[in-house]
């Protein structure tokens, strides 16, 4: 997934439909040179105990996410009284932050993300996440999430398209502490399309995401 686009360079927006293609949400400077890495654990899901519960993400066996204190989220999707549909909503909330976490760390292999993350999103993620550790660029700013729309299936999977406001998020370059603050525009407001299943250890897992800036639908 690399989830959001939130593009380093100018140069990454011609990266960005490449990525959309790989289940990648996000954009950034990646040498389509270089071979992929293995992801560890990420089509096996090997870090998650059998306990998990998909609708709790305070479960102790779960990566724990804390944040900075320069980066906040707003989640504007109510709980549907739905059990599936709920838990595919808080797994999706961890996700996100899973992966700004990854970058925080400046880790593209961080565990936390690699939870929530299988196959192509995962790869993806990785190098959306490595593209920010070559630059040595981390974020900051308000991100703020809003109309959901989740659908579960009988057979273990599920889509979730949602919509994201970057008008208030920035990069942040690690070694000057300089933040690129950016004209919000219409490419502010981002629409995500996620597929997800639910694995052995009842944890919504992303398979594949992709995104679109500029989408009429997000605008306010």
């Amino acid at each position: 997934m690399t989830r959001r686009p939130r593009l380093l360079t100018t140069a990454a927006a011609g990266a960005m439909s490449a990525l959309l293609l790989a289940g990648c949400g996000g954009g950034g400077d990646d040498d389509a040179s270089k071979p992929k890495d293995k992801i560890a654990g990420a089509d096996t899901g090997d870090t998650v105990s059998p306990s998990a519960t998909a609708s709790d993400p305070s479960t102790a066996d779960r990566p724990k996410i804390e944040m900075p204190a320069d980066l906040s989220y707003t989640f504007d999707w109510p709980k549907t009284g739905n059990k599936d549909k709920d838990a595919v909503l808080s797994d999706s909330e961890q996700s996100i932050k899973a992966v700004d976490l990854a970058i925080v760390n400046q880790n593209a292999l961080d565990k936390a993300y690699l939870y929530y993350y299988e196959g192509e999103a995962a790869a993806g993620t990785q190098k959306f996440i490595q593209n920010y550790v070559d630059h040595k660029a981390g974020i900051t700013g308000a991100y703020r999430f809003y109309s959901p729309t989740v659908a579960v299936a009988k057979d273990g999977t599920a889509s979730f398209s949602y919509c994201e406001d970057q008008g208030k998020a920035y990069v942040k370059y690690l070694k000057t502490n300089k933040i690129k603050k950016t004209e919000v525009t219409a490419k502010s407001y981002v629409v995500y399309h996620t597929s997800l299943k639910k694995n052995g250890k009842g944890v919504w897992v992303i398979q594949k995401i992709i995104s679109q800036s500029g989408s009429a639908e997000c605008q306010p």
